[in-house]
């Protein structure tokens, strides 16, 4: 059991408040607990560290891995994490009324995934106002500096990596695409789609996109989507999906319509249930990502911050790795053994 430990805090001069905060926007928050008998930062006293967490959601394994690896850093160095979430990917609302509860806590640290890119700067800069300092974890803001950093997914790498690979393995067949998307407005779901086009080497208008839908990251919306645009044509040999629950639910429409021989599908999570779907033929790839080094890094950005005062910065790009068992030429991949050794959830 890791012990718990108080630490002299610092603040932060150029937004005085008492008792600086620290708020990591991404999957994590580092709240600190309020209550009695413990002593003011202007009297030189301490206070035990907290952990806030904000994620999209409780449900998708990406921020169900996030939160426990959040957990396990925070009581790694002493602190409390308080979690909270989104009711569903794309829920503004209820990611702004969690962070207005974590700053009314006095948090000392919020790590936040936010599900709109701009729908939470209003919070974030009330936050950083009074003393917070606000760090982004899997999706980045708009613009990138309304936090003080980002722990993520390069994600239009991620794209182009689903892109280079879905139009390599096609070979010479005219590409015929079905394009599902994640949430309007997310900066993951525009990255991520924007890259994808450039690694497959198609702009947004191009008649080779057959149908397009957004998900929400969702399997079932994702299934039912696909069922839809299947009704419509069939004339269909690849499709985009923004992360593993989503190529799932494709996945399952494809195969219903008898198509999953004709059908190249990408991803984008490394889930292990999404390097187990690769194995088994349900997609062709998927592009690795890595949601335990985002919690981590901002958990101890924080712990960083509360112990000696130093602010992190910029953009970390936590790294991405093409997973599949049929490579192509001119990508470097890993196959799936590799995968199920580093995968997460």
């Amino acid at each position: 059991m890791a012990h718990h430990h108080t630490v002299r805090r610092h603040s932060r001069p150029r937004r005085p408040r008492q008792g600086a905060v620290l708020l990591v926007v991404g999957t994590l928050l580092l709240a600190s607990a309020c209550g009695g008998g413990q002593d003011s930062a202007e009297d030189g006293g301490t206070r035990k560290v907290t952990i806030g967490l904000v994620t999209k959601t409780e449900t998708n394994p990406f921020f169900v891995t996030m939160r426990k690896a959040a957990a396990d850093a925070a009581e790694k160095n002493g602190a409390e994490l308080i979690a909270l979430a989104g009711r569903f990917d794309g829920d503004n609302e209820g990611q702004v009324a969690a962070m207005e509860s974590l700053i009314a806590r006095d948090v000392q640290g919020i790590l936040i995934t936010p599900s709109n890119t701009t729908g939470v700067l209003g919070a974030i800069a009330e936050a950083r106002r009074q003393g917070i300092l606000v760090i982004a974890l899997d999706s980045a803001t708009d613009p990138e500096d309304a936090v003080d950093a980002t722990y993520a997914t390069d994600n239009v790498k991620a794209g182009r990596l689903q892109g280079a690979y879905v139009r390599t393995a096609l070979a010479d067949r005219p590409p015929e695409l079905i394009m599902l998307d994640g949430t309007e407005g997310s900066s993951v779901s525009q990255q991520r789609h924007d890259g994808f086009l450039d690694g497959f080497g198609i702009k947004d208008d191009s008649p080779a996109i057959r149908g397009r839908a957004n998900t929400n990251g969702d399997r079932n919306l994702a299934q039912t989507a696909t069922e839809n645009l299947l009704q419509r044509t069939t004339d269909v040999n690849s499709v985009y999906t923004i992360n593993e629950p989503v190529a799932d639910g494709a996945s399952a429409a494809i195969a219903a319509r008898g198509l999953t021989r004709q059908v190249t599908i990408g991803t984008i999570d490394g889930g292990c249930d999404g390097v187990r779907a690769v194995r088994a033929g349900k997609y062709a790839a998927t592009v690795m990502q890595f949601p335990v080094r985002m919690a981590e890094q901002g958990v101890d950005a924080v712990t960083e911050f509360v112990e000696s005062g130093k602010e992190p910065s910029g953009f970390t790009d936590t790294g991405t790795e093409l997973i599949t068992d049929k490579p192509v030429r001119g990508l470097a991949s890993h196959d799936t053994d590799w995968g199920l050794q580093r995968c997460w959830g």
